[in-house]
């Protein structure tokens, strides 16, 4: 029975993808996702200064008033090759053309191999053929489509009240290596059929992404061609939204966060090699930004993550990393738990038996690591993954 999954589940979205022989083992590669009725859109993009051509073209079509979709292959990132930006172009342009739009309405995102050309000629020859495939029902194949080395595909969706109107939240998103806090560092696409004015869509990007996207690590890279995009389309009928407040865009902005965390959580769970999912918080810090730092700090180290993957729980080594991320700590006040047995406090072992209490957790599958530093009121919490021989093996692989 067909469904519809994930970015097609708002009302007048519609996607699909197909093969056109950039990946080597006949997988999809080549997707379209888009609105059959006017739309507006916005979106963030990688910090890295090292871009991917599309990066630079859709940010600069992100200006227009309205936007009818995105075409994304994946495979290629289109990164550091002479021709990229005219390969960008030409690829969104012939989307456009493809599903009868205007030109320039479409964005493009590209994902996989850095430096190596874009085949657009063999793009351009499947674009009509993707286009005969778009539906309601193409949600599935859509997200298969911008895979790299994901293992599965990440969709996730909720359909909340507005008013009188049902109004439904959809995404995608792709991602399992190259991925740190520095924006979003993956692909994400969202939809929603809400109606939004442009200004109150570009803040609830900022809020979205701050709290999803830019609290996951897996091996702490940035890379070239990440973005986050979130389309509103009005096709459920509610009421415009016109301000950054009130009831209406507090219950919307919690709707689209929900699915964004959720696709954000999928990526770590996918994460290259990964056998556990880590939750780092960290709490009572004189700032949320040396919050965010220490949790970053311990999130990203190499020690911690082999340490989780080896199911030995370390304490010297997140403290050590809370020590040197430049928050600021009094080591005689802190106190650290890891899934909920207290371990260290304020400048000393909890008990001598801690280790045994903590044994059996570390050979769970989630992992929950506090810290509180105890110096103010501050928090943050970053999800993270184990570093294992397998992440080594995957990208050893990668290119050749």
């Amino acid at each position: 029975m067909k469904i519809r999954t994930g970015v097609t589940i708002p009302k007048n979205f519609i996607a699909g993808g197909t093969n056109c022989g950039i990946k080597a083992n006949g997988g999809l590669d080549l997707a379209i996702i888009m609105s059959t009725v006017p739309s507006v859109a916005w979106g963030v993009f990688t910090k890295n200064r090292v871009v991917g051509a599309p990066v630079t073209v859709s940010k600069n079509r992100l200006r227009s008033k309205h936007i009818s979709g995105i075409v994304i292959n994946s495979g290629n990132s289109n990164t550091l090759t002479e021709t990229g930006l005219f390969d960008a172009n030409t690829m969104a342009n012939a989307a456009a053309n493809a599903v009868g739009e205007k030109l320039g309405r479409f964005l493009v995102a590209s994902t996989g191999i850095i430096g190596q050309p874009l085949p657009i000629k063999s793009i351009l020859q499947e674009m009509d053929n993707l286009a005969n495939v778009l539906g309601p029902y193409g949600g599935k194949s859509a997200a298969k489509a911008i895979m790299t080395t994901d293992s599965v595909s990440k969709e996730s969706s909720k359909r909340i009240k507005l008013g009188l109107s049902t109004v439904s939240v959809g995404g995608c998103a792709k991602g399992s290596g190259m991925i740190h806090p520095n924006m979003g560092t993956m692909l994400a696409f969202i939809t929603t059929d809400a109606a939004i004015k442009k200004p109150v869509l570009k803040e609830i990007v900022k809020r979205v992404n701050q709290e999803s996207f830019s609290r996951i690590t897996v091996d702490g890279d940035t890379s070239t061609s990440d973005m986050l995009i979130i389309m509103a389309n009005g096709a459920s009928g509610a009421k415009t939204i016109e301000k950054p407040k009130g009831k209406l865009f507090g219950k919307l902005l919690e709707a689209v966060i929900e699915v964004a965390v959720n696709l954000a959580k999928m990526i770590v769970r996918d994460g290259e090699g990964a056998t556990k999912f880590a939750t780092v918080r960290v709490e009572d810090a004189v700032s949320e930004g040396d919050a965010k730092k220490a949790s970053v700090a311990i999130a990203k180290s190499n020690l911690v993550k082999t340490a989780l993957f080896g199911q030995d729980p370390n304490w010297g080594r997140i403290l050590a990393s809370a020590g040197y991320s430049g928050a600021k700590i009094d080591i005689r006040k802190a106190t650290l738990k890891i899934n909920g047995v207290i371990i260290y406090k304020k400048g000393k072992l909890a008990s001598q038996d801690w280790e045994g209490k903590v044994a059996s957790k570390m050979r769970l599958k989630e992992i929950l690591i506090e810290l509180n530093l105890g110096l103010g009121k501050s928090s943050w919490e970053i999800w993270t993954c184990d570093l294992s021989q397998d992440y080594i093996r995957i990208n050893a692989d990668y290119r050749t």
